[in-house]
């Protein structure tokens, strides 16, 4: 079956690719890849058909992102050992550019998109049509990706619109777009839809779809196990750099025997909830409202109110642009518009202006974006760790105690299982699921009665997340009281003893976790059910 018309080289012509379905497009064999004192991909080996998603899953630090970065040029021959071969022809690329030409491309989780620039402009940025004399032939290049858009059935798009107003959704079809105009055969998608509603996640798959249907190979990357029936023909596991069995048919496999292979033991409780023994009243938000920072008389928040216990992890379900993150930033003293109502800690009226007074009263907040708005990236491990509390380290005249840095950092890596090969390293170094953990050790440096975590499992393996899901049962059982907001619906329910329904800035309902469901969640979350009903 042909695939879908791409526009490549010189003159962008609508040549079609030709590609038979189920043949083999991507053969990896035995692929070799050393750090210094550290092997990353120990022989790995495995096969990616045309018109079919093979899903490739692991934990952080399994080598599913090294492997894929060999695959596109960024690790260029001679830097590993091993074959590629496309198509059946032994490639070996000495750049992402030689890759691309071979029809390789990756959809980034953090999109490589320039947002003042058009669609149009984007998709064709690095090959324009011209004209004589070297001018941009605009209507050419408009008139293409308009051409590319209607193939993709990508509604909501136009050529002439600034990405940097596009939803992360559309803009992730932008990139697929991007992708099929340099006539891509293999598209590797890392993490797609960790910044997707519920809305754009059906859009991604049923573009996923329609490219099947066109005989293109794709590598699905996801921490998600409820995406992969969905999605996914085929699974790969990898485990501490090596392929742990062979790539298995989806259908063919139980989401057990998945995590199995990815973590090398049973997890038998996915969820590992403690029984919850409700204590005094410990975080008491009344009428609590955030403003639109654009939109007279128009609120984020609501008059929201609600209040957290100790002994319990309460739950904030809700889409994406319910309110959740605007109540926890409401709260935290981290929103720059106005705020009214109140907050009280421990029977306390408190005023909070600003993070700094947050925290001196024991209110943490764990960020949803965690690179931008947890870490400072280009520091070391430890100086994150400590970042928040620096006056537990300092010692006279506010210098720090690097001997007493030293060892707490090293207490929380050993208290939370960092894997980190030093407390000096940068942190952007580490997986995912280990920056989070500094994230998390930065708070509890702090001391907190209330740590509240926004999405705080997101884009981390499955095996970071229990031992997270672990930690929080121990800060319960410590006297702290959590406040867990998610997307994730099973992560809700599993872990939290009550949930607080969020839409369109106010609590719709809220549930224990007996009477819980995910259809009685979305019910509220969506609107189509209100509290008092």
């Amino acid at each position: 079956m042909a695939a879908l018309g791409n526009a490549s080289g010189d003159e962008h012509g609508d040549e079609q690719i030709v590609v038979d379905m189920g043949e083999v497009v991507l053969q990896m064999k035995n692929i070799v890849k050393d750090f210094p004192g550290v092997r990353a991909l120990d022989r790995v080996s495995f096969e990616a058909r045309s018109g079919e998603v093979l899903a490739l899953v692991g934990e952080n630090g399994a080598g599913k992102s090294t492997l894929m970065k060999v695959l596109s040029g960024v690790w260029p021959y001679p830097s590993y050992e091993g074959e590629i071969a496309i198509n059946g022809h032994p490639c070996r690329f000495k750049d992402t550019r030689e890759a691309e030409r071979a029809g390789v491309a990756i959809i980034y989780q953090e999109l490589n998109l320039i947002p003042e620039l058009t669609v149009a402009e984007n998709i064709f940025l690095d090959r324009l049509f011209c004209k004589p004399l070297g001018r941009v032939n605009w209507g050419k290049v408009f008139a293409e990706a308009q051409s590319l858009l209607e193939r993709l059935n990508i509604s909501g798009v136009a050529p002439g619109e600034k990405v940097g107003e596009l939803t992360v959704g559309k803009q992730q079809m932008v990139e697929i777009a991007k992708a099929l105009s340099k006539k891509a055969k293999i598209l590797v998608f890392d993490e797609p839809t960790s910044a997707l509603t519920e809305k754009e996640v059906d859009a991604l798959f049923t573009t996923m779809e329609q490219l099947k249907a066109s005989g293109v190979c794709m590598t699905y990357i996801s921490h998600k196990m409820e995406e992969l029936q969905v999605i996914a023909d085929r699974v790969a596991v990898l485990r501490d750099g090596r392929t742990i069995g062979e790539p298995t048919e989806i259908n063919r496999i139980s989401m057990d025997e998945i995590i199995n292979r990815m973590v090398g033991r049973d997890i038998r409780e996915m969820f590992p909830k403690i029984e919850a023994e409700q204590g005094d009243p410990v975080l008491e938000v009344r009428d609590l409202s955030l403003e639109h920072p654009t939109i007279p008389g128009k609120h984020l928040v609501n008059r929201v109110s609600f209040t957290a216990y100790s002994g319990e992890i309460l739950g904030i379900s809700g889409l994406m642009g319910s309110g959740r993150s605007e109540l926890a930033a409401s709260i935290f003293g981290a929103s720059r518009q106005q705020i009214s109502g109140s907050v009280q800690l421990n029977g306390k009226t408190l005023k909070i202006r600003h993070p700094q007074d947050a925290v001196e009263k024991g209110i943490a907040l764990v960020t949803e974006d965690r690179k931008s708005l947890g870490l400072v990236l280009g520091q070391s491990v430890l100086s994150n760790m400590t970042l928040a509390a620096l006056e537990k380290v300092a010692g006279r005249w506010g210098i720090i105690n690097k001997a007493k840095e030293h060892h707490l950092g090293r207490s929380y890596v050993d208290q939370l299982n960092i894997k980190t090969p030093g407390l000096e390293v940068a942190v952007d170094t580490l997986s995912g699921g280990n920056q989070q953990k500094v994230i998390i050790a930065k708070w509890l440096n702090t001391s907190p009665k209330v740590l509240i975590l926004d999405e705080p499992t997101r884009g981390i393996d499955i095996g970071a997340k229990a031992e997270i899901y672990n930690l929080l049962n121990t800060l319960v059982q410590e006297g702290v009281t959590v406040i867990m907001i998610s997307s994730e619906l099973p992560e809700i329910m599993g872990m939290c003893h009550r949930i607080l329904v969020m839409c369109e800035g106010e609590i719709t309902a809220e549930l224990n976790d007996r009477e819980a469901t995910r259809e009685l969640i979305m019910a509220y979350g969506t609107g189509r059910r209100k509290k008092e009903e």
